[in-house]
């Protein structure tokens, strides 16, 4: 059966071996979960390096050169309920080069920013990003990852 998938794009801000993550508040998906500082769908006609650099602005009011992004892995994801909505494909990047100073943009969303280290992130953390994150830790993370089949 063929469906459509819902592409996301995330972007993991790396200072030294930390990553700054933020609190999710009031968005109906994983409220109180850590996760990607900023992340968000793929617009219409945009692609997911140019959707890394637009999340970044909007949620953390920096800006994110294209060039300066490092794709990290891409992401086959499902909840495997059948629903559209939930079937997706992520694409994860680190960057370690921005300007100016990341800062909560969308209160409504979260409720605070922290930066952590790889080795000793807060609980819990949005499944799907936490596996990211524990690749990136240990260096095992594939260029193609799969989540939830």
């Amino acid at each position: 059966m063929r469906f459509r998938v819902v592409p996301a794009a995330y972007v993991l801000l790396r200072r030294g071996d930390e990553v700054l993550l933020q609190l999710r508040r009031g968005t109906g998906y994983m409220d109180e979960h850590w996760a990607s500082a900023a992340a968000g769908h793929v617009e219409a006609d945009e692609s997911a390096f140019a959707a890394a650099c637009r999340e970044a602005a909007e949620e953390l009011g920096v800006r994110i050169d294209q060039a300066d992004l490092v794709p990290l892995t891409a992401m086959h994801r499902t909840h495997g309920n059948h629903q559209p909505i939930d079937e997706r494909v992520d694409f994860f990047f680190t960057c370690s080069r921005w300007t100016g100073d990341p800062c909560l943009m969308e209160a409504a969303k979260a409720a605070e920013l922290r930066w952590c280290t790889l080795d000793a992130l807060p609980e819990p953390v949005v499944p799907h990003e936490r596996f990211v994150l524990d690749g990136l830790r240990t260096g095992t993370l594939p260029a193609i990852s799969a989540f939830g089949f």
